[in-house]
Formats: C-alpha cells, structure tokens, sequence
C-alpha cells in the first residue's frame, strides 16, 4: 500500500498534545482560501511512499518518546484506504509501546465537515482518537488550540481520546502557534509546522525580512 505525502516531521509540537510524529498527506480538493499549505492540494505533487514506512518513522518515533500521532495535509481522507492502513498499524504498533499504559493518541486532520463524512472515510477513522474536523474559515479566526477558523471541530473518537483531548476541548492557545524546521541544502528550504493566529505569518515574514533573509514562493501564497 502507499500513499502520497507531502512530508513527516519528528518531533512537532504545536499540532496536538506532546511530542509528536506529524505526516502530512498530499492532494485536496477542498482548497481552502487563505490555507497556509497551498503546496500540498496538487494531487500529483509531493511523493509516493510505502505505508510501511510511515509505520517505521511511527516505531522510530516512539522509541524516541513519541506522545502522539498527527495526520493532517492536503486532505487524508482523499486517500482513505491508505489512511486506514497506516492508522491500523499505527495503533498496533502504538498498544505493543504502551505496556500497560495510556500509549500515545492518533489524531486526525480533515477539511470535510461530519455530515460529509462517508462509509470509506468512518472507515479509515475507526483507529482514530480524535479528528478535528471542518473547512479552514479564513473570516472566521480562533485562538481554540489546534483549530485555524471558529467552526472547526476537535471530536474525540475513543475513551483514549476523550482523556486526552477533553482539556482541550475549550481550551485557547497563549504565544505563538508555529514551530520553524530548517532543511539544509540550495537554496535552503524552511518549513513551519503548526496553525498560524491571523498575521503571524506577516509578522514572522517581517521578522526574517529584517534579519536579511527573503523567503522565496512561501506556500500560503499563490
């Protein structure tokens, strides 16, 4: 089985709670305006990978003190049957780590709303602890944790779940929502994790523009 994604990141903090492996998958339709990840709608852009080895970085992550799981995109659900897969071995692989314990929490992004959601998409959510859910909303703004417009959704799906999740529920966020990797490399590629506040992509911009440094073709941009 494989799926095309957009890429992973260990460890992401600012997209559920802890320390977390994040996979973001390739391709939506839905095309939010004002989305922040306008690189991964294009269906046929990112890279195919084996689901296998989005369960190894998963194991890898875990090893590594991994709190949780993070699938967001693009849009996951468009590639239900490997989403299904992936969260599937995840779990199995997530229950054989937690020795007893609480063991770390799957969290699912999607853009369709919960009237949208289809056979094959409950399908590919059954191993889910949580989904937020929802179209982003660019004139409807929100410091809810996690959630980039109002109308958003964060749904806890399992009794795993509804521990994690429920502080959370109402719960706003303090300080900045973005977290900055730095691929090495020419030109130097820098990826931001996380769900902006309305303009802290400017000021983050502005902030770079005046330490010298110019992005070039940021992705929340046409």
């Amino acid at each position: 089985m494989k799926a095309r994604i957009s890429g992973t990141h260990f460890p992401l903090r600012t997209l559920g709670p802890g320390k977390r492996l994040g996979i973001w998958f390739q391709g939506c339709g839905l095309a939010c305006p004002g989305c922040m990840s306008r690189h991964t709608w294009e269906p046929g852009g990112g890279r195919a990978t084996d689901v296998s080895d989005l369960t190894r970085q998963w194991g890898e992550a875990l090893e590594e003190g991994a709190e949780g799981l993070t699938v967001s995109g693009g849009e996951p659900l468009d590639q239900a049957d490997a989403l299904d897969t992936l969260l599937t071995d995840a779990a199995r692989l997530r229950d054989r780590f937690a020795a007893g314990g609480d063991g770390a929490d799957l969290l699912v992004y999607t853009g369709y709303e919960p009237d949208e959601l289809t056979r094959s998409h409950h399908r590919a959510l059954r191993h889910a602890d949580a989904v937020i859910t929802g179209r982003f909303r660019v004139e409807r703004p929100t410091r809810l944790v996690w959630r980039g417009s109002a109308n958003q959704r964060l749904t806890p799906l399992t009794p795993r779940g509804g521990a994690r999740y429920a502080p959370h529920l109402s719960r706003e966020s303090t300080g900045s929502r973005l977290e900055v990797a730095v691929e090495a490399g020419s030109p130097v590629r820098v990826r931001v994790h996380g769900v902006p506040l309305r303009g802290e992509l400017r000021a983050f911009e502005k902030g770079l523009a005046e330490a010298g440094v110019t992005i070039k073709a940021p992705s929340w941009r046409a």
